[in-house]
């Protein structure tokens, strides 16, 4: 509970104040006799991610300026002073401080404004508000509010290596490995030069199969030849790509060859087969 201020002797109070700031020990009397005032507020300030003892430290520090700045010629109560210089430095110090990582004040405030309003909004409209029905009601841009609502996400951290669950691993010892994506760019940077290098004919059949996922009849209709060919096109292109992979540069030679290879299959094909003939005509 807070202090009573029917246990606090007002007329005390005035007396220890008059005998500042000569004599010290009016100001430790004052202390000891609101310092019940400071621990209450910062009790009311638990739980956000700052230990108690720090928030206790904090109500002192606002206690003592409050002391040293209350003018008894203002006739007002010195406990209701203290109690606004207390519950302002909490505030500050719980806004500068207790942010895990540091956010500027202006989005703070933004985000404590939202805060007050998304209920009202919500009871008013029967439904959650939109971003622009927010940014309307805060007089705020709409990149405004999604910022601030993203910066409320660091008040407070989770460690990576605190356990998930009762027994379970934690986050540090689940994330991150070796990617199998690096094997593949570095085995993709190998055979690329020769892929550009490959006639027209064979790089289409690539894409269809690899790509596109066609079968060998979808690939043969599109292009126009005989599944066989498609076939044989896809394996002298692969073995020639593989070659390329473990001697790690495209052989022109082999390139040559493997053209030659197209084209002699490509004549074969079309001897072997008259209805292709047929059909390209």
């Amino acid at each position: 509970m807070p202090l009573d201020d029917r246990h606090v002797d007002e007329s005390e109070v005035l007396r220890l104040f008059e005998r500042l700031p000569e004599d010290g020990t009016a100001r430790d009397d004052l202390v000891a006799m609101f310092q019940p005032l400071a621990e209450y507020f910062a009790r009311r300030f638990a739980g956000r991610g700052e230990p108690v003892e720090d928030l206790n430290q904090v109500a002192n520090i606002g206690l003592l300026s409050a002391i040293d700045r209350f003018d008894p010629a203002r006739e007002v109560r010195f406990s209701t002073y203290a109690a606004a210089t207390i519950l302002g430095e909490l505030k500050r110090h719980l806004r500068d401080k207790a942010w895990a990582i540091r956010v500027p004040r202006p989005l703070q405030e933004l985000g404590l404004r939202m805060n007050r309003v998304m209920p009202q909004l919500s009871q008013e409209l029967g439904r959650s508000p939109t971003i622009h029905e927010l940014a309307e009601r805060l007089d705020a841009a709409p990149e405004d509010v999604l910022e601030a609502m993203d910066a409320a996400q660091a008040y407070s951290t989770a460690s990576l290596d605190a356990p998930v669950g009762e027994g379970e691993r934690s986050p540090m010892e689940t994330v991150g490995g070796v990617d199998p994506s690096f094997e593949l760019v570095e085995r993709w940077s190998a055979i690329a030069p020769a892929i550009k290098d490959l006639p027209e004919r064979e790089r289409r059949v690539l894409y269809l199969r690899f790509f596109a996922g066609m079968t060998q009849s979808e690939i043969a209709d599109d292009i126009g030849v005989s599944q066989m060919h498609v076939s044989r096109i896809l394996s002298n292109t692969l073995e020639l790509l593989r070659a390329t992979a473990v001697s790690g540069s495209s052989d022109a030679p082999l390139l040559e060859d493997a053209r030659a290879a197209g084209a002699d299959q490509a004549a074969d094909d079309d001897e072997d087969d008259p209805h292709e003939d047929a059909s390209a005509e």
